[in-house]
């Protein structure tokens, strides 16, 4: 079926952005009627988002071209308490200027992905400090508070999860979900906002600010959330082999951020196409569909259109010419020379340390490790910042490199 022919909820379906609805009905008959004022909410817990973010702001995006308008929350009230869900320890607390640096960088960065102003369509960013900050506490269980059962919180597996493994639960942590909650009942008072986004780890929030709007006499509210994304190899969306991929270009520059979609797993790559690009989902399928040397062609352009809304076309077009002055005159991999590692030297942990020194292509530990801290150890362009950590064997196959000249083929024997 042509993209053309579905309506919206259909294709964000397609395109995998969906997981869970409050009431797919309802949600379909208000998207279809006119615009739905819709929300995502972020704590404050670093001055960038990254790439396990860009899920959430691509669904925003494809909402408010198709004319609703996105409300971005951020919890400069609640970063200082810290959501539990499935989380074994208290998040670390920070000081009011360490959260307001944060918010202005994960402002910027959802500045590049959605259109802010004051137009009728137009996204804004909104604090919840402006109404938590100068709430009461009695006020807050009269308001909030007695619409809960300590009874149904306590059956949520964010809850449950953490009590079963034992793990410290403080009370604010435990409140957490009845501040969230709050916030969407604001946030309809105060600007109509009727639908709630998150991932797949918040529905039971949702439901509970849902369930809050009901008792409060709002108009009806709406949650709808996303899967939990993974790439293939089982990590985390948002991690590579060397830490965080940050959406700002002062924490990850333009050229690792495009390599890191250059780099993915040829299995993700039609399911990246589809969340991460604007591409056509017919033509997301003939990408999706090409194989082997080809298919390289189809993580460049992933690459170029990823970057392209991260950091503007004219850096996607400089990381694509960096990476092809880089590897595109070297000979081919499979006239690399080879460096064997074996199912034995996976079990027993052999790292890049160890590999690089079996084969006498550094001379010691400290030089492994100046070259990976000058940004010279690298695997198809990704930069290995921690060369001691054991290799897995999704790494196998992939081409080493050693600064700019020195290349090697990573062969599982």
């Amino acid at each position: 079926m042509s993209s053309n022919t579905l309506d919206l909820l259909d294709q964000l379906q397609a395109r995998g952005f969906i997981h869970q609805c409050t009431d797919f009905d309802g949600l379909r008959l208000a998207l279809s009627q006119g615009p739905v004022t819709f929300y995502l909410g972020f704590d404050a817990t670093a001055d960038s988002l990254h790439v396990g973010h860009l899920q959430a702001l691509m669904l925003m995006r494809n909402l408010q071209r198709a004319g609703h308008r996105p409300i971005l929350l951020i919890g400069g009230a609640t970063t200082r308490i810290g959501d539990p869900s499935f989380r074994d320890s208290s998040r670390p607390l920070l000081t009011e200027d360490e959260i307001q640096r944060n918010i202005a960088g994960i402002t910027g960065c959802f500045a590049r992905y959605i259109r802010l102003g004051d137009g009728p369509g137009d996204g804004m960013v909104v604090n919840n400090a402006d109404w938590l900050d100068g709430i009461g506490y009695l006020q807050f269980l009269d308001q909030v508070g007695r619409h809960f059962s300590i009874n149904r919180l306590l059956t949520f597996d964010a809850v449950r999860n953490r009590l079963d493994r034992e793990h410290s639960l403080s009370f604010q942590e435990f409140g957490y979900t009845l501040l969230q909650a709050h916030d969407f009942t604001e946030l309809a008072r105060r600007h109509g906002c009727t639908l709630q986004l998150g991932g797949a780890d918040q529905w039971a929030n949702i439901i509970n600010g849902v369930e809050l709007g009901r008792r409060q006499g709002c108009p009806p509210l709406l949650g709808l959330t996303m899967p939990l994304l993974t790439t293939r190899d089982g990590r985390k969306m948002g991690k590579s082999a060397s830490g965080a991929v940050w959406l700002n270009g002062d924490k990850l520059s333009p050229y690792d951020f495009w390599q890191f979609w250059r780099n993915c797993d040829d299995a993700d790559v039609g399911r990246f196409l589809a969340l991460f690009s604007e591409l056509p989902l017919e033509e997301v399928a003939r990408l999706s569909a090409l194989t082997g040397a080809e298919l390289n062609q189809a993580k460049i352009i992933l690459a170029n259109a990823a970057t392209t809304l991260a950091h503007g076309e004219q850096a996607a077009r400089d990381a694509a010419a960096t990476a092809q002055a880089l590897f595109g005159a070297q000979d081919t991999d499979a006239e690399l020379p080879q460096l064997s590692v074996s199912p034995e030297d996976l079990a027993q942990g052999l790292s890049l340390t160890d590999l690089l020194l079996r084969h006498g292509l550094q001379p010691s530990r400290s030089a492994v490790r100046r070259l990976a801290a000058g940004g010279g150890l690298l695997l198809d362009g990704e930069r290995q910042s921690n060369p001691d950590r054991p290799l897995q064997a999704w790494q196998l196959g992939r081409r080493l490199s050693l600064g700019k000249k020195r290349h090697y083929q990573l062969q599982g024997s």
